[in-house]
């Protein structure tokens, strides 16, 4: 055990490779910054650079707002990174337990909400990691398509689910945040978030790709097939990674959907057509919401 101020870092289950990484320079720039600077959320001349945006804007914490999470709960932060929204999960709920592969990515989690005081990391792979203890709820943001990295199966994605409906109290709930492989910005001629390559999670992904994300029916067709229940999606737009508007499922067919587009900010794009006149054509139908761009889904344990 380790502590960084109040936080607690356990490196038990950590092996010593920081295999997932943005790259050693803009990893060790972030946590230069994290240790030595103050308001780096709100606003930062590295802000140039994707990496030093995605990992340290405030925005990445709107995504947290519609999550049913109180005082009284314990969380399980899968995949918290450098710990872009764990400040935000903190604030809402008793005790935070993060996972993260990355010992440096912990690091900057740690000094950036060093003076919290309900806040442990675990350092080590998900499945390495011993859960005893029950959640309230547990979150995946931006995790839940690299289950083949965190999963050693042939059905990486349901043995995901399952597992951590295992770590859930009765009536508790999971939170996924994950891009929608049909999102209108692809058919639009934006590229893929993960592999870069324009449709190719719309024309099924290639062998390679180790990395896998869904449709709004797939996704409900896993949790309800693993005992998950009351399956509510949200749709944050521009997606679910720096959201400046999150609409429920009434409200994105009663009100036109309206976002600054300009969402694939690390690499140049060839569109086609204009994403949110095409949202606002469908504005009313009920399959607007097949082709949000991203999606935040609440499921209870049944």
């Amino acid at each position: 055990m380790d502590k960084i101020g109040n936080v607690i870092m356990d490196l038990t289950y950590y092996t010593g490779d920081d295999s997932y990484s943005d790259g050693d320079d803009v990893e060790n720039k972030i946590l230069d910054i994290v240790k030595n600077e103050e308001g780096y959320e709100f606003s930062h001349k590295e802000y140039a650079s994707w990496p030093v945006l995605y990992h340290l804007s405030r925005q990445r914490e709107n995504i947290i707002e519609p999550m049913q999470i109180s005082s009284e709960d314990d969380v399980l932060e899968i995949g918290a990174g450098m710990g872009a929204v764990t400040g935000a999960i903190a604030k809402k709920c008793r005790h935070v337990d993060c996972i993260e592969l990355s010992k440096r990515r912990s690091l900057v989690n740690a000094y950036r909400h060093k003076d919290m005081d309900n806040i442990r990391i675990i350092v080590g792979n998900f499945q390495d990691v011993p859960i005893d203890k029950k959640y309230d709820a547990v979150t995946l943001i931006g995790v839940f398509e690299y289950a083949y990295y965190y999963i050693d199966s042939k059905k990486p994605y349901i043995d995901f689910l399952s597992k951590i409906r295992d770590c859930l109290k009765p009536g508790g709930k999971i939170y996924i945040a994950i891009e929608n492989k049909l999102g209108m910005k692809y058919f639009a001629g934006y590229n893929e978030d993960h592999t870069g390559i324009p449709g190719s999670g719309i024309e099924g992904y290639s062998g390679d790709d180790k990395v896998r994300t869904f449709s709004k029916s797939q996704l409900e067709h896993m949790l309800s097939d693993t005992g998950y229940g009351d399956i509510e999606f949200y749709y944050p737009f521009p997606d679910y990674k720096l959201p400046t508007v999150i609409y429920d499922e009434e409200t994105i067919k009663s009100m036109t959907v309206d976002y600054a587009k300009d969402s694939n900010y690390d690499s140049d794009v060839c569109i086609l057509f204009d994403q949110v006149k095409a949202f606002a054509n469908m504005s009313g139908t009920d399959e607007i919401s097949i082709f949000a761009n991203s999606f935040l889904i609440e499921a209870v344990k049944g």
